[in-house]
């Protein structure tokens, strides 16, 4: 049932969004060129790597240049990145993830590989019993706020609890969020 959601609903939102989608890498384009996608390996279920696709929102070779994760004004960010971020429209190319079947609409986000490094075997193996989500429980609690410990903990509690009906939930909690209106 979920994976079947999960079809539905990404393709639904790839033809409704198609218009964002096509401003968007417009609008990166523009500022810096192309690529407009940034690909980059993240590790799903069971442990498998894989592509996963996002507006690039930041300079070329971004990656070479600084650390795996972003910091509060990371100078790397560009300035249509910093807009396709906040909105979160960066992570909408997932959603060819997700028809792909690498990913869910709700599950922990998908972590690098030299992420694994921070988890002990047994959460590691338990992180990646589930599909990576496009949200999860840690972004519709918390979005950007949540501390990696936070993170962590929701992402483990995501695995051991996860349900038709909790996935159903964090979309709702996340498109409030999204929406500025709370979590609840």
């Amino acid at each position: 049932m979920k994976r079947a959601l999960d079809v539905v609903l990404s393709l639904f939102a790839l033809i409704l969004l198609s218009p964002v989608l096509l401003a968007a890498a417009a609008a990166v384009a523009l500022e810096s060129g192309r690529p407009v996608l940034f690909r980059q390996n993240r590790v799903g279920l069971g442990g498998r790597e894989f592509r996963m696709y996002k507006f690039r929102s930041m300079v070329k070779n971004a990656a070479g240049i600084g650390p795996y994760h972003t910091a509060t004004a990371d100078p790397r960010i560009t300035s249509v990145g910093a807009f396709l971020r906040r909105t979160s429209v960066d992570e909408l190319p997932q959603l060819l993830n997700v028809l792909k079947g690498d990913m869910s609409l709700v599950g922990p986000r998908p972590d690098v590989p030299a992420q694994r490094s921070l988890y002990s075997k047994r959460d590691w193996a338990q992180r990646c019993s589930v599909r990576p989500g496009i949200t999860g429980l840690a972004q519709a609690l918390l979005r950007s706020e949540a501390t990696p410990e936070q993170r962590l903990s929701l992402d483990l509690r995501y695995a051991r609890e996860r349900s038709f009906s909790l996935d159903l939930k964090i979309l709702w909690w996340t498109l409030c969020r999204l929406s500025g209106k709370g979590s609840n």
